[in-house]
């Protein structure tokens, strides 16, 4: 029985309608939050969620329809408004200052004063008073830069709670934290639901909803298609009414033949690299998919960097197709044939202010000339095939990719390197770190088939992931590093469950 159905309602937000242009983003979307409740917002990439959200931020107007804090109207003209009236926000990307204490962040730009001057004794007995009503065992003193990924998180929620925030939103907190790290947080969500605070929980991870959430909303074309106890709604139907769609295959596991990948494509040989990779060797074949776990810090995404010549290695071999290669940026890496989907697709996969367009046709510009002249013909049919090819969702292929949802930036970053194999230069070796962050279900299914595909047709893959479903459901192979080395390397078989391979990255 849901604890929180009979609790007064914290917010009421009824017929919302937005829309941006002639694009109709919302469609009479009521959603209510009780006092003391987590409630899962969910929905695909594109289908209204994130404007809602900011509609009760204060970021956009509603163009009709009402919000109730309290009991009370509210017209947000601001985000200031929406503050004042107790809305907090802690976004998946962090705003924080790493050169500044958590002190500092917690009450940037509200700090005490006297005389002038900022009373640096009261910000952190303010600060240390707040982090011990949330249980947080974090130094007020220390610098965020010197902490590691959850306290940011933690820090990120004291700055919300310290402008006496009752409604927190929280949109995927745990994408960039480590198992350990997500179970204090859960641990702080409850200590949060006791004290009256109501949280709407954005992710799309079902396992983490089950865990923490008490009711969940479903949006789908901008229009809400379902508000039901979380543990009412069996996980099948959740997927299908995101999707709007039967789900027929998942995350399940894909068993495929090894005698299709005779030739090795890739071996790495006692790489090394500072202290971030020490003596790293394995090697992939043609169409193999291996799958790479470990926790953040263990060297996962330093190897993917130094494979792709972003940073470069003291020692070893890296050999592409039988050629030893010395990638020293990553043009000599992508002419041997190793490509890299980044793990931070904002600043490292796309150029945010471009179009669809020039971001999906950057790697192929070379190819697209004609003299001192760029082939415009081609490259519009190229972008058109890409964007069908991926289903990447935009308003025109103008419109500025940072503007797009996470999981169509994605099939952005993604889709450029294909463009490259419909100009000759497909991929031999293709690295995904962390594709799937912040990514709906439609669109994970979506790239774990083309992940499948591209091995399939030849592809040495190495996929960097923290989901563990995913590693289970698509790799043939999976190593598990810790402290920058190559600490496991399991046959998929022999790993019976996402239990037995979280002890391996633990190192249990």
């Amino acid at each position: 029985m849901n604890t929180t159905e009979n609790a007064s309602i914290a917010v009421s937000m009824r017929d919302i309608h937005k829309s941006f242009g002639k694009v109709e983003v919302l469609r009479g979307v009521d959603f209510e939050l009780r006092q003391g409740e987590v409630h899962a917002l969910l929905g695909g990439n594109g289908a209204g969620k994130s404007t809602l959200m900011k509609i009760l931020q204060g970021v956009h107007r509603a163009d009709a329809g009402d919000i109730i804090i309290d009991g009370r109207p509210m017209d947000f003209q601001s985000p200031f408004d929406a503050t004042a009236a107790g809305i907090g926000m802690v976004f998946q990307e962090f705003s924080l200052i790493p050169s500044l204490s958590v002190a500092q962040n917690i009450f940037l730009g509200r700090e005490p004063h006297k005389f002038g001057l900022i009373e640096n004794g009261t910000l952190n007995r303010r600060a240390s008073t707040l982090l011990d009503r949330m249980g947080a065992d974090i130094d007020p003193q220390s610098l965020i830069g010197d902490l590691p990924v959850g306290y940011w998180q933690l820090t990120e929620i004291a700055k919300a709670l310290s402008m006496q925030a009752r409604v927190l939103i929280m949109d995927e907190p745990t994408a960039s934290l480590p198992y350990s790290e997500v179970e204090a947080l859960f641990t702080l969500i409850g200590r949060l639901k006791t004290q009256g605070i109501s949280i709407v929980y954005i992710s799309h991870r079902m396992a983490e909803i089950a865990r923490v959430a008490d009711r969940l909303s479903i949006i789908r074309d901008g229009r809400r298609v379902l508000t039901d106890d979380v543990h009412a709604v069996p996980p099948e139907q959740v997927a299908e009414s995101i999707v709007g769609r039967e789900i027929l295959h998942g995350f399940n596991r894909t068993k495929r033949n090894a005698d299709t990948r005779p030739e090795v494509t890739l071996s790495v040989e006692n790489l090394s690299a500072g202290n971030r990779l020490d003596n790293v060797s394995f090697q992939v074949s043609a169409g193999e998919v291996v799958g790479v776990a470990g926790l953040i810090g263990s060297g996962r995404t330093e190897l993917a960097r130094c494979l792709f010549g972003i940073d470069r290695s003291d020692s070893g071999r890296i050999v592409v197709d039988g050629k030893p290669i010395r990638p020293r940026r990553p043009l000599d890496a992508i002419r041997s044939g190793v490509m890299l989907v980044p793990e931070d697709r904002q600043s490292q996969g796309l150029v945010r202010e471009h179009s669809v367009r020039t971001n999906l046709l950057l790697p192929s510009l070379s190819r697209l000339t004609r003299g001192p002249f760029i082939d415009d013909s081609r490259g519009r049919d190229l972008c058109a095939d890409l964007a069908q090819r991926l289903g990447i969702r935009a308003t025109a292929i103008d419109q500025p990719v940072g503007r797009l949802s996470g999981g169509n930036q994605q099939k952005v970053v993604i889709s450029k390197w294909l463009g490259l194999s419909e100009m000759g230069v497909p991929p031999r070796v293709l690295i995904l770190d962390e594709p799937t962050t912040g990514v709906d279900i439609a669109s994970k299914t979506d790239i774990m088939q083309l992940v499948l595909d591209l091995a399939d047709a030849g592809t040495a893959i190495i996929l960097i992931s923290s989901e563990l479903e995913e590693l289970l459901a698509v790799a043939d192979r999976v190593l598990v590093m810790r402290r920058g080395r190559i600490d496991a390397d399991f046959d998929r078989d022999n790993i019976p469950d996402e239990e037995s391979l979280q002890l391996a990255i633990q190192g249990v």
